[in-house]
């Protein structure tokens, strides 16, 4: 197995997690956090989107025929 070493890009520059200060690397922590959880809202709303569309798809078969 490789011993990859985590890197963080920042402005362009890239930097060895291990390398930063504790207080950098809880940040770090902190924005991986923050990004798994926007990662697991935008799979929800992809679900939920779906339903919808659906939901509407069916509701639209339930209607009664207008003429326009």
């Amino acid at each position: 197995m490789m011993d990859e070493e985590l890197e963080v890009t920042v402005n362009g520059v890239s930097y060895a997690v291990k390398a930063l200060s504790e207080e950098a690397q809880a940040q770090v922590a902190n924005l991986q956090f923050v990004d798994a959880q926007i990662a697991d809202l935008n799979a929800k709303l992809a679900v939920y989107q779906t339903a919808r569309n659906a939901y509407q798809s069916a509701l639209q078969q339930l209607l009664p025929v207008t003429r326009q």
